[in-house]
């Protein structure tokens, strides 16, 4: 099935960026690894399953993927947004940086679907009351904060995965997001790619928990997310 799923999603091509095919193979996406990252910490709920109107993200593997696909989710969806409405004043090379960027965080969304299959969460309400889409400040605050957190749960949840294949993956995924990083970061201020507000002094990335990653991401969503079945350790 598997198998299956990379060969579908690689046929054609979202918006005007990278073929699936070509990112896909950049990728190193094999039939082997067709999952993906990161974890969420357990929702305080006297009832010991999922709040009432939430998203259960599911357990083991299956739930590491849902959460991947939820965070590609919310960044497909912001830079869809971006692209359909651009920021005031906006550069022709600004554009098609920010939209590259959208094809690669579709091309993940997508491929996580695809990967799930039947046991996929539904898509998700998205949030951006507070987003002015018209002021370029705006638009590329909320890029650096998505970028950076994306990065930080994919390291903080390498921990997590039981499957070589899937931390492989993630290995993969996770460059990619920190390229975007390093572009949005440059793009608000030349030479900022790597500042100490992300590397640590032991020049290593941050990583963030789960829990403080959907703390993060929630008021930019509708959806309630809920994890906990998710691993911890």
């Amino acid at each position: 099935m598997e198998k299956e799923i990379v060969t579908r999603q690689a046929e054609g091509q979202q918006g005007n960026g990278m073929p699936r095919r070509k990112f896909l193979a950049a990728l190193g996406l094999s039939v082997s690894a067709a999952a993906a990252i990161t974890a969420c910490s357990k929702d305080d709920n006297p009832g010991g399953g999922p709040p009432p109107g939430s998203i259960d993200l599911g357990r083991d593997d299956t739930g590491i993927l849902n959460y991947a696909y939820a965070l590609e989710q919310l960044e497909a969806a912001f830079y869809g947004q971006v692209a359909l409405t651009p920021y005031t004043g906006i550069t022709a090379a600004e554009s098609q940086l920010l939209a590259d960027i959208r094809d690669h965080e579709v091309s993940h969304r997508e491929f996580f679907k695809k990967a799930l299959g039947n046991k996929a969460i539904p898509g998700l309400e998205v949030n951006f009351t507070t987003i002015d889409f018209t002021n370029r400040a705006s638009v590329l605050g909320v890029a650096k904060a998505f970028e950076d957190l994306g990065v930080s749960a994919y390291n903080g949840a390498g921990k997590l995965i039981t499957n070589v294949d899937y931390l492989l993956l993630a290995g993969k995924i996770v460059s990619v997001e920190a390229r975007h990083a390093a572009l949005i970061r440059d793009l608000i201020s030349n030479g900022s790619f790597a500042d100490n507000t992300v590397i640590n002094a032991n020049g290593l990335d941050v990583a963030s928990s789960p829990a403080d990653v959907l703390t993060a991401a929630k008021p930019f969503l509708k959806s309630v997310l809920w994890g906990g079945n998710l691993p911890t350790s």
